[in-house]
């Protein structure tokens, strides 16, 4: 298969990618992200939870005393399989690098570097710890593909079909929301289907 899987950081996970916290990333070729307004203010899951309404939704956003910022502790927290974890991945727009492109993913399916490539035109480079806010409007631990920062780019990918529900974060590192697949293709405003992991047909295999 084309490609090498990029390294990647997996946006329930409170870490940043290197380089470190702290570290003020370069800006060749690109402008700086001005501050998002949630920087500002405490994070909750109260801008999710009325973007979700905004669709008629009327369900009810899991919120855990614990953290919920890795596929493994989100699964534990939610009471379900890591693989039902759709993990929100953050990467820099290949034709825009001053945006984001959101691959929401299966929590057992890693971004394919050639199959990135080959369906946005460029080399998958992950979000820095502090482009991740201003750029998805949502912390580091938290990223979901919902009330997104304008210009956003979100894509689900198939591996996510062999479910019926799946769980995505609500906006914090201790939130998550289960919904139906048409309702997560529905409520993050998804710009289609996308084929750009592996490893999750492994364990289907299996």
């Amino acid at each position: 298969m084309a490609g090498s899987a990029p390294r990647q950081l997996d946006h329930h996970n409170r870490r940043p990618s290197q380089p470190a916290r702290g570290y003020t990333p370069r800006t060749r070729g690109r402008r700086a992200p001005h501050p998002h307004p949630l920087k500002e203010t405490a994070v909750t899951t109260t801008h999710v939870r009325s973007h979700l309404e905004s669709f008629g939704w009327q369900g009810t956003i899991l919120e855990f005393e614990e953290s919920s910022a890795t596929v493994e502790l989100a699964a534990t927290q939610a009471g379900t399989e890591p693989r039902r974890i759709a993990k929100t991945l953050g990467f820099y727009d290949p034709e825009d690098p001053t945006r984001a492109v959101l691959v929401v993913a299966a929590g057992d399916a890693k971004v394919n570097g050639g199959k990135f490539k080959r369906a946005f035109g460029g080399k998958p480079r992950m979000l820095t710890g502090d482009d991740v806010l201003p750029l998805t409007g949502h912390p580091v631990g938290g990223v979901c593909p919902f009330a997104v920062t304008d210009g956003t780019r979100v894509v689900l990918d198939v591996s996510l079909q062999r479910f019926t529900t799946v769980f995505p974060a609500a906006g914090t590192a201790r939130s998550a929301v289960e919904l139906a697949i048409p309702e997560l293709e529905q409520f993050s405003g998804s710009g289609g289907w996308v084929d750009v992991c592996t490893g999750w047909q492994d364990e289907d295999a299996a």
